[in-house]
């Protein structure tokens, strides 16, 4: 959703509050593509500070289903989406650049509600993810999910970096 901020950089001191679903279906980045299972409303309220200056307070929240790191079952994951910005509109994008300032969401005279929040997730994405503290992951040789069940599988299978080693040892075994 855009939200055109023409009208309120006309009137200093005016606010703007406003309600804006979040469309997305599915979060996209570099480590793929994931899907949205919960969003709530992003409630965006915007107040023109005076010579081109706006203030930008936004709040909602998105659940993503990330995969477990060690079993791959999907977590849902909560982010809570709360931003408080100072959007200085005269300032030029080689200017922002300049600044390292790296707001993407702004363009011209709109807000895109979408890409704010896409930044939210991706600035607060967890390094890591378990379905449970103590996740047993999945068996290496069969794929079975170690949580739900031990599989008959031999677990004993060596480091491969070893196998030089063990085979010194088997040559030498004493009878």
């Amino acid at each position: 959703m855009l939200i055109d901020l023409s009208e309120i950089l006309s009137l200093e001191g005016k606010t703007q509050v406003v309600e804006a679903p979040v469309s997305m279906d599915s979060f996209q980045s570099k480590l793929g593509t994931f899907p949205i299972v919960e969003k709530k409303p992003v409630s965006i309220r915007i107040t023109n500070s005076g010579k081109k200056v706006l203030k930008l307070e936004a709040d909602g929240a998105v659940t993503v289903a990330i995969p477990c790191d060690k079993c791959l079952k999907d977590v849902p994951t909560t982010f809570t989406i709360h931003l408080e910005e100072e959007l200085d509109m005269k300032a030029s994008k080689e200017d922002r650049i300049k600044d390292l300032d790296e707001i993407n969401y702004v363009t011209g005279c709109s807000l895109d509600v979408e890409q704010l929040v896409h930044n939210e997730i991706l600035i607060h994405w967890p390094l890591r993810v378990l379905c449970k503290e103590n996740c047993r992951g999945i068996c290496p040789v069969c794929g079975m999910n170690l949580n739900e069940g031990s599989c008959d599988c031999d677990q004993s299978v060596p480091d491969p970096r070893m196998a030089v080693i063990s085979d010194i040892f088997s040559k030498f075994k004493e009878v």
